[in-house]
């Protein structure tokens, strides 16, 4: 369609669509779908949103029609014997039905009025007549017109499949099909051999291809991806329940090679891309990878299977994702080193570029979040995978990688959801005990990373750099992420039993974290931080009562904080509102002036734009964190109250990550952490058994928490929380005091007093702690603290998914070619944000022609689309 008139043609049978009533079926018009385009972006160019709306609302038999039609067309192509063929059967034909398919249902699924009808239309039974009926009914000769007059017998028509699944199953197939997306097969041999795409997994040689077949398939992934994306119409909250009807039955294909070979097509091809193999300097800027934009779907779609709950149903209570199924039976070391050279030749990449001589040289973790979901689902639905990871050590790589990406976006409101990502995937790997007792190893490459996560003068091991990295992340991340302190506090509460050696700072760390944490004006600002409290103090407790000898350095910190730990088992309400309002009068008497560690000043400095780089301080002083009056952290010595103004700007949102360049500022909603995940307080197996019979499970991992245990709670939007004496009562005599107080008394006895005098123990105070045996210390099993997984959980974890999704098909698409673009979603906010300047991509005035003249020089592609200058979308979750 590259004449301007055939463009024309196809246009204006777009408007008749609209514009006439009960177009008939057999109509030669709805050829013209199939026929006439000749690209993708023909079909999204001029079959814009406002044309499907207007057909939808004012004529949607004429939709339901054109439906019918493409599919039809499709399904009768499929099964054509030349099938295909440039004549008879033609390719071209097949990918227009689905580039029309594609562009016409994010549409249908926006509007929720038209539920029924598409249940009705997609997923009810149809009859259809048989092949022998329709043979038998064909017109041969003039004569036989007379004998029609007969009424057709039942036997002549046949159930059949909903169109849904017909239409599932047959793009299914042809992604298997020969010579259209596998070479051709020998004569004899079925058109649709399920033949792995990629070698790796399940596969040890490719099969041979072209960037035509590379294409096709990712056209078809596209349809797929949208068939899928009626996630996006959907709340977090209603997604989980109600699920979707396209990934339930592809989720539950009872044939194991298709799921197999689906499978294991994505997951190689996903795992075989290698962006410095394909990269040039500055290519981003010109080139659209056509095996990028297949890579880009293929771990998408792996992804959307991966991760998808299929919905209970009465006559299936326990329902199996066979994807998730397969993946979990995955068992042979060489396709765990195939899966974990993958990954992290991905990751690694933004690692690379910030070395890089040439800036802009290499994509900036173009797949990095998905990659990082990708070797989460691994991990918890792998046991072999995970003990795979830790016993080889490689989790060391991963522990780095991903404190890498939560170091590098804890500041980016957009990528707060990777942030949390990272938290719980830490979390899901140290229940492991052989990951705690790995962690001991001297971390040697420090000088290696990018100086964004670099501890100057780091020496210690992989347990010193994750404590010194989760105390960064919760005392520089100003007050974003207090949704997952509970699973970084998790994460060291799950290692600490098995921690030896504990270097200096990392101690001073932990007694930092532990000082803020105990003040008055955290622990009375809700109901919860004193969960938080607890669980530092039994991290504290674990490490003392399982490798005392081992870590004098934390035992020398324990002692030098005596007064401030002895007086917490006296705290009370009074004296702790008595402490805030001294606070507050020294404040006052100041003469206005803001100490640098409160939390007016680290609001103000921050907002500025702080470097992300950790600095070490000389001082053991901490930044005050606010959260609207929940969170402030303040110096060993001279504590620093909260501000205790709601400060709304500062609330909490679970902002979803984006990999777009363009980011869009968060907004508060009040149930936003609602959506995120928590965890049980810690217990044994043994104790985990004995939990009530009526307690509700969840499938995916027999979750069995309240969302709102740690992250809203007492957090009211009017303040409404009051402590009261009786409250404190309740938690103060359960915090795991014993054993720190027991070597406080025990161990000082024993030390000379100029030994704790001076800011740095010597070799012989370190020596004389070792071998002082602490009586009535007794170590208790291992908690674990493990993440627990819960419907809102889940439907947080989808927005999060299809939010990546949606954000990559922009960067793909560029502008309009958007599947999703101005469609109505409910998964999270999709917010404009101001369009960019002038760039090498999207010129403006003068240098238009320029700059067009060098990109299609060095391109030969269309980079800006038929929407090259409309404004950015930039995703954002919603509870």
């Amino acid at each position: 369609m590259g004449a301007s008139d055939s463009k024309l043609v196809f246009k204006r049978g777009i408007f008749r669509l609209s514009e006439e009533r009960h177009i008939p079926a057999d109509d030669t018009y709805w050829t013209a779908f199939w026929e006439l385009p000749e690209s993708s972006e023909d079909v999204f160019s001029l079959f814009t949103p406002a044309d499907i709306r207007r057909t939808r609302d004012r004529a949607l038999e004429n939709l339901e029609t054109l439906i019918l039609a493409v599919t039809s067309r499709l399904f009768r192509l499929r099964h054509h014997p030349s099938f295909p063929d440039p004549e008879l059967a033609s390719e071209q034909e097949a990918l227009n039905c689905i580039r029309v398919l594609t562009r016409i249902l994010p549409f249908l699924y926006e509007k929720e009025s038209l539920g029924s009808w598409e249940e009705t239309f997609f997923w009810g039974q149809r009859r259809r007549r048989t092949r022998q009926s329709a043979i038998a009914n064909e017109v041969l000769f003039d004569e036989a017109k007379e004998e029609e007059n007969g009424k057709p017998e039942s036997s002549e028509f046949e159930d059949t499949k909903p169109l849904a699944e017909e239409l599932i199953d047959t793009l299914v197939d042809l992604l298997f099909f020969s010579e259209l997306t596998l070479p051709r097969q020998t004569n004899g041999r079925s058109k649709v051999t399920y033949a792995i795409w990629q070698s790796g997994v399940g596969c040890n040689t490719a099969v041979a291809t072209t960037k035509e077949y590379e294409s096709n398939r990712a056209e078809i992934l596209r349809l797929l991806l949208t068939l899928s994306g009626q996630s996006m119409y959907m709340t977090a909250g209603v997604l989980p329940q109600r699920g979707v009807r396209a990934l339930t039955h592809l989720c539950t294909c009872p044939d194991k090679q298709v799921v197999l070979s689906v499978l294991c097509s994505l997951l190689n091809t996903t795992l075989k891309y290698n962006p410095a193999s394909w990269r040039v300097p500055y290519n981003t800027l010109v080139f659209k990878d056509s095996k990028e934009t297949l890579v880009t779907y293929s771990l998408q779609l792996l992804l959307v299977l991966l991760l998808y709950p299929i919905p209970e149903t009465p006559s299936n209570s326990s329902p199996k994702n066979f994807y998730r199924h397969y993946l979990g039976r995955l068992h042979r070391p060489q396709d765990f080193h195939f899966i974990v050279d993958g990954m992290t030749r991905v990751l690694n990449q933004p690692l690379q570029e910030k070395t890089s001589y040439l800036p802009g040289s290499q994509s900036s973790g173009h797949f990095a979040p998905e990659i990082l979901m990708l070797f989460w689902e691994v991990t918890q639905c792998n046991k072999r995978f995970r003990s795979f990871i830790i016993d080889t050590e490689r989790a060391h790589d991963f522990v780095i990688l991903t404190l890498f990406y939560a170091l590098e976006y804890k500041n980016d409101a957009a990528k707060q959801g990777v942030v949390r990502m990272c938290a719980f995937l830490l979390q899901t790997l140290s229940v492991e005990p052989n990951f705690g007792v790995n962690l001991n190893k001297y971390f040697e490459g420090q000088e290696s990373l990018p100086v964004s996560i670099r501890v100057p003068g780091f020496k210690g091991t992989y347990a010193d750099f994750l404590t010194h990295s989760i105390y960064t992340l919760i005392t520089t991340s100003q007050g974003r992420l207090n949704a997952i302190y509970p699973a970084l506090l998790a994460v060291i509460n799950n290692i600490a039993p098995y921690l030896e050696g504990l270097s200096s700072i990392s101690s001073s760390k932990l007694m930092q974290l532990f000082s803020s944490m105990s003040s008055p004006s955290f622990l009375l600002a809700n109901e919860s931080n004193h969960n938080l409290l607890h669980s530092l103090l039994e991290s504290i407790s674990a490490i003392v009562e399982n490798k005392y000898s081992k870590n004098p350095e934390l035992i020398f910190v324990i002692l030098k904080n005596k007064k401030r730990i002895e007086a917490l088992r006296s705290f009370t309400l009074e004296s702790g509102q008595e402490e805030i309002e001294r606070r507050n009068q020294r404040r006052k008497d100041s003469g206005g002036q803001i100490d640098p560690l409160e939390a007016g000043s680290v609001r103000s400095s921050v907002d500025s734009g702080r470097s992300p780089t950790v600095t070490q301080s000389r001082s053991p002083a901490l930044e005050e964190v606010p959260e609207d009056g929940a969170f402030a952290i303040g110096d060993d010595e001279d504590e620093s109250d909260d501000d205790d103004d709601d400060d709304d700007e500062h609330q909490p949102t679970p902002a979803r990550s984006t990999s777009s360049e363009t980011q869009s500022q968060t907004s508060s909603t009040p149930n936003a952490e609602d959506a995120l995940p928590t965890q049980l307080r810690g217990m044994s197996e043994k104790a985990r058994g004995k939990m009530p019979a009526g307690v509700p499970s969840f499938s995916r991992q027999n979750s069995t928490v309240s969302l709102t245990a740690h992250s809203m709670s007492g957090q009211s939007q009017s303040g409404g929380f009051e402590p009261t004496g009786q409250w404190i009562e309740s938690w103060l005599p359960e915090l795991p005091l014993h054993t720190v107080l027991a070597v406080i008394q025990q161990v000082t006895a024993l030390l000379p007093r100029q030994d704790l005098a001076s800011d740095l123990p010597t070799s012989e105070t370190l020596q004389r702690i070792s071998d002082t045996k602490v009586m009535g210390i007794e170590a208790s099993p291992p908690r674990v603290h493990s993440f627990e997984w819960s419907p809102l959980a889940l439907g947080w974890y989808e927005s999060l998914l299809w939010g990546l999704v949606f954000t990559s098909e922009m960067q793909v698409s560029k502008g309009s070619m958007g599947i999703w673009n101005g469609t109505a979603i409910k998964l999270f906010r999709v917010q404009e944000t101001a369009p960019e300047g002038p760039t090498l991509t999207s010129p403006r005035g003068a240098v238009d022609a320029v700059g067009s003249n060098i990109v299609s020089r060095i391109g030969q592609i269309n980079l800006r689309g038929a929407g090259g200058n409309q404004n950015q979308t930039s995703p954002q979750q919603q509870p």
